[in-house]
């Protein structure tokens, strides 16, 4: 099972009502089950350096299927998964990338945002996920 366009969309809007709520200007990006961006917005004056990051905080949440605040948890100097964000292309080991799961529990896709404090990236990005059914 993927992350549809319909429930990518849903995501995105959810996600982008939660930053507009914070009056903040986020980067928000979709991907399906194989990492594969499905949806995508910039709101109007967020950063255009945090395009990258949001898709790729997505596609670390992905790949490893679970929040990058974890994943940067474990990466820290000492940790277990140390310099990990140098694999893949470059991953994202800070918070603001959820997977997305179905009503059984699957991993169908992810949620990445950029824009702000890492606090609110999470935020927003939960708002999103919440919004998949």
């Amino acid at each position: 099972m993927n992350l549809t366009l319909e429930q990518a969309q849903a995501a995105l809007n959810a996600a982008k009502e939660k930053a507009q709520e914070l009056d903040l200007k986020m980067n928000i990006a979709l991907v399906d089950a194989g990492a594969n961006l499905t949806a995508f917005a910039r709101m109007d004056g967020a950063w255009l350096g945090s395009v990258d990051i949001a898709i790729k905080k997505a596609r670390t949440a992905r790949f490893f299927d679970m929040p990058t605040g974890d994943l940067g948890q474990a990466s820290q100097p000492g940790g277990s998964l140390y310099n990990i964000e140098h694999s893949n292309g470059g991953l994202i080991t800070f918070p603001g990338g959820i997977p997305i799961k179905d009503g059984n529990g699957k991993i169908i896709g992810a949620i990445g945002v950029s824009g702000s404090t890492v606090e609110n990236d999470h935020t927003v990005a939960e708002a999103g996920m919440n919004a998949v059914k």
